[in-house]
């Protein structure tokens, strides 16, 4: 069981589910084929960036592992990924990037917030958060048939939880606060 989960926790990570779902929003958004430019871009600020940074730490020894399983550590993450959205927003709105893309990235940099404040506190699930998170907003930008997609933020709760790293209300609460940032956002 421990494998499976390994497995899909490492394919579901918020990088892969952010470069697949940032891609399908900036064709949504665009309505055609010229919003994939801004959708790799928003892959990029919001997913690539960051785990980049992730790996580059654990590289040096910062941290085990790219889960980062200690909370306490997990703060420059967080502001990594709040000035790579930023700087990518800001890029957005200077190129007339489609609405739908600029307020999916305002979605997704309130949701770090949320996240960031969280954890101070409490080990909240980010990988659950952006799971979630991106299932809404291709609900929404896209067709409401996204939200089967659920079934794949189901499935990174179950392993987050299976391999240890989350408790289930630590799971529930991610994928809701991921939800409920981005239908917040994009229904504004």
């Amino acid at each position: 069981m421990t494998d499976n989960a390994r497995i899909v926790t490492d394919v579901f990570q918020p990088r892969n589910v952010l470069l697949v779902g940032m891609l399908a929003i900036g064709l949504a958004a665009a309505g055609d084929w010229t919003g994939l430019p801004w959708g790799l871009l928003a892959a990029l600020c919001a997913g690539l960036i960051p785990a980049g940074y992730i790996e580059w730490e654990r590289e040096r020894g910062t941290w085990g592992d790219r889960h980062v399983v200690d909370r306490t550590k997990r703060a420059p993450i967080f502001f990594v990924i709040l000035g790579s959205i930023g700087t990518g927003s800001v890029i957005m709105l200077l190129g007339n990037a489609p609405t739908g893309i600029i307020l999916t990235m305002l979605a997704l940099w309130a949701m770090t917030v949320l996240l960031l404040a969280v954890n101070t506190v409490w080990k909240i699930s980010v990988d659950s958060a952006v799971a979630s998170a991106v299932v809404a907003l291709l609900a929404v930008v896209h067709s409401p048939w996204w939200l089967l997609g659920y079934a794949m933020t189901t499935a990174v709760c179950w392993s987050r939880v299976a391999l240890n790293h989350h408790t289930p209300a630590q799971t529930i609460a991610g994928a809701t606060l991921g939800a409920a940032t981005a239908t917040a956002f994009l229904f504004a």
